[in-house]
C-alpha cells in the first residue's frame, strides 16, 4: 500500500494542474446537483415498523381530518397583564389571517374555544336546570294518576258491591209470585238500578281510558327525561375531561392557539413557516408578544452560524503558529473546505430523493472540516521535515504521501467503517447520518492523497518559511564546519534525538510510568462517574436557547399550563363493531376514564371519532415535560394498560405522536449501542493487529478508547443532564441527554482515537523496527508524533468546539461530547496512558504469536518498503515488494 501512494503521490505532483482541475471539475458538479436537487431536510426520527408509525398510519387512513403536523402559538400581553377584551379580538382576528399560509388547513382560537366550553358549561347547567323541573312535573303527575288509579279502584269496588247487592235483590225478586204487583215493582226497581249501574260502569271505563293515557304521557315523559339525563351525564363527563385542557390560563395572562397543517410539519418549508410567523407577529402592534414552539420556528435550511466560523478561525490560528506561514497554513484548510464543499454538497444533493435529518450533514460538515485538515496537515508536516533533510522536493512529496499518507488511509478507512456500521442499528436516519459522513471522509482521505500532494508541488520550497530556511541554513553551515562525514553526522543527530526524546512530558511519563498511568486512569475513572446516571431522549423546545422563541413558548407554556402541555401524548382506539354515536361517545368516555387513572397523567380526553365509529383518538396530557423520565414512565404505563382497557371495553389502544414516537427511538438506540460497540471494539482490535502486528498494542489501544468513551459521556451527562457550568455553556434547562449522541459518539471517536494511535504507535514501531530498544523507541516516537498530534487534536477540538454553540441545539451536545472526548482521547490516553503502559510493557508490547504473525498481511503502515528507494535510485527504480527484515 505504502508503495501505491508512493507513485500517487509522485503521479499528483508531476501532473499538478491535472489533478487540480480534476478535482475542480468535480467540485463544480457537485455544487451544481446541489443547487438543482436539493430538498427539504427534516428532524423525522421515524421508526418503521414500531407502534408509533402504525398508528399514525392508521389515522392517515381512517381520520385524514386528524393526520398532519401542528404547531403551537403562545400570546401574552406585553405588559404582563390579562388580555382586554380588545387584544382577545385581536388575537382572533390575527389567527384566522394565518388560513391563508399555503398548507395551512385551520386554527384553534383560545379564546372561542374556551367561550365555546363556558358556553356548553352554561347549557349544561340549564340542561340540569330542566331537568329538574321536568323531574319535578313528573312527579306531580305520578301522584296524579296514582291519586286517579285509587279512586277508580275505590268506584270499581263500589260498582262491584252494588252489583253482587242487586243481584240478590234479582235473586228475592225472583222468589215472588210472577206476575204480582209485588214483583212488577220489584222488577221495576232492580231495572232502575241495573241502569244506574251500568250508567257508573261506563263512567269508569272512561275514567280507566283517562288513566291508561296519562300514564302512557308518563311513560313517554319518563323515557324522554331518562334519555335527557343520559344525555346530560355524558355532557357532564365530556365537560369534565375537558376541564384538563385548558387553552387560556387561569390567571388569563397566556393563551394557546394551534395551527394545523395539511402536511407532516417535516413537509412545511422553511418560506411557509416564515409567513405564518409574519401575519402573527402583526399582533404586536395590539401589545401581544407572540411565541411560537420548536416545530414552528425550526429551519434547518442553515448549515454554518457564527460560532463553527470561529472553530475553523481557531484550528487556522493554530495551523499559522505550527507551520509558521500563510501559505501552509491555509493548504489543510482548502484542502478540508473542497472536501466538505464535495461530501456535504453530495449529501445535500440527495435530499431530493432521501428524506435526511438536518443533523446528517452537519455531522458530515463537523467530520469533514476536522479530519480534512488533520489529514493535510500530516502529510504537510511529513514534507517539511523530508524537505529540511535535504530531500529533492518532489521525491519528498510522494515519500511523505507513501508514509504519513498510509497511515492517513488506514486512519480514515477506520472512521468510514466506523461510521458505515451504525446502519446495524436498523435506523433509517441513523443509517443515512452514518453514510453521508462516511462518504465525505472518504472525499477527505482522497483529496489528502491526491490534491495535497498536486498544490505542495506548486507550492514548492514557499511550504516551509524563510525563517524556518535561514535557521536550517546556519545549522547546516555549523554541521559543516565540524567537519563530520555523513554516517557521523547522521549518528551524532540520532544521539542527540535520543538524548532529546527524554525530555517534555513524553520523558516525563516514561520516567514515571506508574504514577503516570495509574493518575490518568484514576482521573478518567472520576470524570465517567455520572455516565451512570444516563438517560436518552430526543430534544424539545425547553433545550433550545433562552432568548428563543421556541424556548419562551416552552416556558411560558409549562408555567401556566403544566409542563405536559409541552408534549402531549396521542392514543389511537380501535372500537368495536356495531355502536351508534351515543354508545361511541359514551365507550370513549370510559376509556378516558381508564386512561386517566393512569399515573402521572394530568388529562385523558377524546378529541375525535371516525365516520365509522371504528377508529377514536384520545388526547393524553402528561404531568411532565416531553423529555422528563415520568413521561417516559407514562409511556410504557399507558400501554400497559392497553390491556386492561381491551377487557373491559373491547377497545384496542395504540400510541402516536412525537412523545411516544420519541421514547420508541430511544429506547430503540439505546438497545443498538451494546452490539455497535462490539462490533466497533471487536474492529478496533482486527485492524490494530493488523497494523502493528501486536497483541497488547491492539489492547492498550481498545481499552483507551473505551476509557476516552465513558470519559465523554461524564462530561455531556454532568452538562447536558446535570447543569453543571450550565452558563459557560448556555445549558439552561438540563434534560435528558440527545439519544442517538452515544452511538454516534462511539463511531466517530473511535475512528479518531484510531488515528492518534497510528501515528503515536507507529512512530514507536518505526524506531523500534530499525533497532532502538522498546522502551527508547516509546520516548522517540512519542516525540516525533507528539508536535503533530498536539496541533491536530487542537485543530479538531477546536472544529468541534465551535458546534457546542452552534444555531442548531441538537448538534450543541454532540458538539460538547466530540471536542471533549478528542481532548481526552489525543492529551490522556495517547499521550500519557499509552505511553506509560508501553514503557512498563518494554519489549512484550510487540510480541505477536509467530502463526499469527505469519498469517497476517503486511499493510506496511510505516512505509518501510519505501527506504528501498534511497538505495535503488529514486523513483525510476523497481521497489523490492518485501520488507526489510529489520522491519520485522
Amino acid at each position: 500500500m505504502a508503495l501505491w501512494l508512493y507513485r500517487l503521490g509522485r503521479f499528483s505532483a508531476h501532473r499538478a494542474w491535472l489533478v487540480i482541475v480534476a478535482w475542480a471539475l468535480i467540485t463544480a458538479l457537485v455544487g451544481g446537483a446541489a443547487a438543482l436537487f436539493m430538498g427539504t431536510m427534516s428532524n423525522n426520527f421515524q421508526i418503521p415498523g414500531t407502534e408509533t408509525q402504525q398508528m399514525a398510519d392508521k389515522l392517515k387512513a381512517d381520520l385524514p381530518e386528524a393526520s398532519g403536523g401542528s404547531g403551537t402559538v403562545v400570546f401574552t400581553s406585553t405588559d404582563g397583564r390579562t388580555f382586554t377584551p380588545a387584544q382577545e379580538k385581536a388575537i382572533s382576528t390575527t389567527l384566522a389571517t394565518a388560513l391563508s399560509v399555503p398548507t395551512v388547513k385551520g386554527v384553534i382560537d383560545p379564546f372561542q374555544t374556551m367561550a365555546a366550553l363556558k358556553e356548553s358549561q352554561a347549557k349544561l347547567a340549564e340542561g340540569a336546570k330542566a331537568l329538574g323541573a321536568g323531574e319535578a312535573q313528573l312527579a306531580d303527575a305520578k301522584k296524579t294518576l296514582d291519586a286517579s288509579a285509587a279512586q277508580l279502584a275505590a268506584g270499581r269496588a263500589r260498582l262491584s258491591a252494588g252489583q253482587a247487592q242487586l243481584d240478590a235483590q234479582q235473586a228475592q225478586a225472583a222468589a215472588l209470585p210472577a206476575g204480582s204487583p209485588q214483583a212488577a215493582a220489584a222488577s221495576a226497581q232492580i231495572a232502575a238500578a241495573q241502569a244506574q249501574l251500568d250508567a257508573n260502569k261506563a263512567q269508569l271505563t272512561a275514567g280507566q281510558e283517562q288513566l291508561s293515557a296519562g300514564q302512557a304521557k308518563y311513560g313517554a315523559s319518563a323515557k324522554e327525561l331518562a334519555a335527557k339525563k343520559t344525555e346530560l351525564a355524558t355532557g357532564r363527563r365530556s365537560a369534565e375531561a375537558a376541564s384538563g385542557l385548558k387553552f387560556v390560563s387561569d390567571n388569563g395572562k397566556a393563551a394557546i392557539g394551534q395551527v394545523q397543517f395539511s402536511e407532516s410539519m417535516n413537509a412545511v418549508t422553511p418560506a411557509n413557516r416564515q409567513l405564518l410567523q409574519e401575519k402573527l407577529n402583526t399582533l404586536k402592534s395590539s401589545g401581544v408578544t407572540v411565541d411560537y414552539s420548536k416545530d414552528i420556528t425550526e429551519d434547518v435550511s442553515a448549515l454554518f452560524g457564527t460560532a463553527e466560523v470561529v472553530g475553523i478561525a481557531v484550528a487556522a490560528a493554530v495551523l499559522v503558529i505550527m507551520l509558521g506561514t500563510l501559505v501552509a497554513a491555509g493548504l489543510p484548510l482548502v484542502m478540508a473546505l473542497v472536501g466538505v464543499g464535495i461530501g456535504v454538497g453530495g449529501t445535500m444533493a440527495l435530499t431530493g430523493v432521501i428524506e435526511m435529518s438536518s443533523i446528517s450533514p452537519m455531522l458530515a460538515l463537523m467530520l469533514g472540516l476536522a479530519v480534512g485538515i488533520d489529514y493535510s496537515l500530516f502529510i504537510v508536516n511529513r514534507h517539511r521535515q523530508q524537505l529540511l533533510a535535504g530531500m529533492e522536493m518532489r521525491e519528498s512529496i510522494a515519500k511523505a504521501t507513501g508514509t504519513s499518507g498510509n497511515a492517513v488511509l488506514f486512519a480514515g478507512l477506520t472512521v468510514v467503517i466506523a461510521l458505515a456500521a451504525l446502519s446495524v442499528s436498523g435506523l433509517p436516519f441513523l443509517t443515512v447520518l452514518g453514510l453521508a459522513a462516511a462518504a465525505t471522509v472518504a472525499v477527505a482521505v482522497l483529496i489528502a492523497l491526491s490534491l495535497t500532494p498536486a498544490i505542495l508541488s506548486l507550492m514548492g520550497r514557499r511550504v516551509i518559511s524563510r525563517r524556518t530556511w535561514a535557521k536550517h541554513a546556519a545549522a547546516e553551515k555549523l554541521r559543516a564546519a565540524d567537519g563530520l562525514s555523513a554516517t557521523d553526522a547522521a549518528a551524532r543527530d540520532d544521539a542527540v534525538d535520543v538524548s532529546r526524546s527524554g525530555r517534555g512530558w513524553g520523558g516525563l511519563v516514561t520516567r514515571h510510568p506508574v504514577i503516570s498511568l495509574v493518575t490518568a486512569v484514576l482521573a478518567l475513572a472520576v470524570v465517567a462517574i455520572p455516565a451512570a446516571g444516563l438517560r436518552l431522549a430526543l430534544p424539545d423546545g425547553g433545550s433550545e436557547p433562552v432568548d428563543s422563541s421556541a424556548y419562551k413558548a416552552y416556558t411560558i407554556t409549562g408555567a401556566n399550563f403544566g409542563e405536559g402541555m409541552n408534549g402531549p401524548i396521542i392514543v389511537v382506539g380501535s372500537l368495536p363493531a356495531g355502536l351508534d354515536q351515543q354508545s361511541a361517545t359514551a365507550l370513549n368516555l370510559d376509556v378516558a376514564d381508564q386512561l386517566r387513572r393512569v399515573p402521572n397523567v394530568q388529562a385523558a380526553i377524546p378529541v375525535a371519532v371516525s365516520k365509522n365509529l371504528r377508529t377514536a383518538v384520545y388526547q393524553v396530557i402528561p404531568a411532565e415535560g416531553p423529555a422528563s423520565a415520568s413521561t417516559v414512565q407514562v409511556v410504557h404505563d399507558l400501554r400497559s394498560e392497553g390491556a386492561a382497557i381491551k377487557a373491559a371495553s373491547h377497545v384496542s389502544i395504540g400510541l402516536t405522536g412525537q412523545t411516544a414516537a420519541n421514547v420508541d427511538v430511544s429506547a430503540k438506540l439505546g438497545a443498538a449501542l451494546p452490539p455497535y460497540l462490539a462490533i466497533v471494539v471487536g474492529l478496533s482490535l482486527i485492524l490494530l493487529i493488523l497494523v502493528f502486528r501486536s497483541i497488547l498494542v491492539p489492547v492498550l489501544a481498545t481499552t483507551g478508547f473505551l476509557l476516552s468513551l465513558v470519559a465523554a459521556f461524564g462530561g455531556v451527562v454532568a452538562v447536558y443532564q446535570w447543569g453543571w457550568l450550565g452558563s459557560i455553556f448556555d445549558v439552561a434547562n438540563p434534560s435528558a441527554v440527545l439519544s442517538f449522541l452515544p452511538i454516534i459518539l462511539i463511531g466517530v471517536l473511535f475512528g479518531l482515537a484510531m488515528d492518534y494511535q497510528v501515528f503515536i504507535a507507529s512512530g514507536m514501531r518505526e524506531a523500534f523496527v530499525h533497532g532502538q530498544s522498546a522502551k527508547q523507541a516509546v520516548r522517540t516516537g512519542f516525540r516525533h508524533a507528539a508536535p503533530v498530534v498536539t496541533a491536530a487534536a487542537i485543530i479538531m477540538t477546536s472544529v468541534f468546539s465551535g458546534f457546542i454553540f452552534s444555531h442548531l441545539t441538537m448538534v450543541r451536545p454532540l458538539g460538547f461530547a466530540l471536542a471533549f472526548g478528542v481532548l481526552v482521547d489525543a492529551f490522556v490516553v495517547r499521550m500519557t496512558i499509552i505511553p506509560a503502559a508501553m514503557h512498563l510493557l518494554g519489549k512484550s508490547a510487540w510480541w505477536i504469536p509467530k502463526w499469527l504473525d505469519r498469517i497476517l498481511p503486511d499493510v506496511d503502515v510505516e512505509g518501510a518498503k519505501l527506504v528501498s528507494l534511497a538505495e535503488t535510485g529514486g523513483a525510476g527504480a523497481r521497489v523490492s515488494e518485501t520488507e526489510p527484515a529489520a522491519a520485522r
